[in-house]
Order: C-alpha cells, then structure tokens, then sequence
C-alpha cells in the first residue's frame, strides 16, 4: 500500500483559549513543514506538545489523518477542512481508518512507523475547530486518525509505504470498542488482544471485558 503525503506538520505549543481565566496552552494549531524532517522516538523535531502528561509519548509519537475524511466532516458538521486541520503532523491520501490496522508499519523514508492506536480526542480539538460537538463526534464515528509509534529514528520525506500488514483490528474498529457503548463483546477482545495496541488502550479496553463477556 502507497500513500500519498499531501502534507508534514508541526507546530510549538501556544495559547489557544483562556477558560475560568486559565490559558488553555497547545500544539494543535499545527503548519505545514518546509523539506525533509527529522523523525525521533518522540515525535518529529521542531513538533512539541503543549500538555506532555496527556499527549505524545513513545505510543503518540507521530499523529496521522487521512484527507479522505475531509467530505464527511464537511458535510456532518460543517467543517471546513485542510492539512492540519485536526492537528495531525501526518496529511496521508489512499487510505483511512477501515483500511488502516493496529501494528502495521510503514515506511516514512529512513523511519520505521508502527500503528499504535486511534485518536481520543480532547476539548481543545473543539476549541480549535470552533466545533463543540467535535470530539464526540470523532470518537462515535470512528473517523479519528491514528498514532504510530517509532521503531526506526530517521530523516523522512514525501516517500509513505506500508511494508507489514498486521492482519488485527483496523482502527476505525479500535475506535469503537472503546467509545461506542452498543460494540460487541467479540470486538472489544479483539481489540484488547491486538499486538502493537498501546497499552493505555488495552488497559481501557480491559476495564470492558468483564460485564462485556
């Protein structure tokens, strides 16, 4: 699988909002990148994020969403939408989260990216989007981009390949285990067993499996 990347973003954290008189400080609002970058354990250099206790990490390394979306949200919510639009440090074209598995890897020029697990959004997307309804609706439909983690540092460019096919769950079905109450007790351990899921997932999909099976 070859997909285009029709955008690199980063950003250094801002303030985007002050709430109850406390600045509300993010990455989020994210511009495209000029020429090749650097990708680390961490995340792309020149990338930070504004809560570390809540975002990025080894299994947040580097954020993905997929431009074929775009239509949906527009139509949804009325969402105008471009690269970056939801934050992402990854535009991606050809695929999306029915496509897409927890554990696949791609490579991203000289780095190695794995899928780690869906997006869970928090308010400062609905800040960002002016949209308040936006995170809800990004976890129900499952539409919610996804985290890789990184196994091999690098320089990376246009280049985005797919060289292992886990054959798990696909993300948009990751998504659903852990935000749609009507998911099905087969799908939540699906999910929960899935090698490459970040742990914090499994660990929430765990807390389902009792009453779920």
């Amino acid at each position: 699988m070859q997909l285009k990347l029709l955008s690199v973003n980063i950003a250094r954290p801002k303030i985007i909002a002050t709430i109850e008189g406390k600045p509300v400080r993010s990455a989020i609002a994210k511009r495209p990148a000029a020429g090749r970058v650097f990708v680390t354990a961490n995340g792309i250099e020149g990338d930070e994020v504004g809560d570390p206790v809540a975002h990025g990490g080894p299994d947040k390394a580097v954020y993905a969403y997929p431009a074929g979306n775009w239509g949906w949200w527009e139509r949804e919510i009325g969402l105008a939408c471009a690269p970056a639009t939801f934050g992402e440090n990854l535009t991606l074209e050809g695929a999306d989260e029915d496509d897409i598995r927890i554990g696949d890897r791609f490579q991203w020029g000289e780095a190695i990216l794995e899928v780690a697990q869906p997006r869970m959004p928090c308010f400062k997307f609905a800040i960002h989007t002016a949209k308040p309804e936006a995170p809800q609706v990004m976890m129900m439909s499952g539409k919610a981009g996804w985290y890789f983690r990184v196994l091999r540092e690098g320089h990376s460019g246009p280049g985005f390949a797919r060289i292992f096919a886990s054959g798990g769950p696909t993300v948009r079905e990751a998504s659903l285990a852990r935000h749609n109450p009507a998911a099905s007790p087969e799908l939540i351990a699906l999910v929960h067993a899935a090698p490459g899921l970040a742990e914090n997932w499994r660990n929430a999909l765990a807390k389902r499996l009792p009453s779920a099976l």
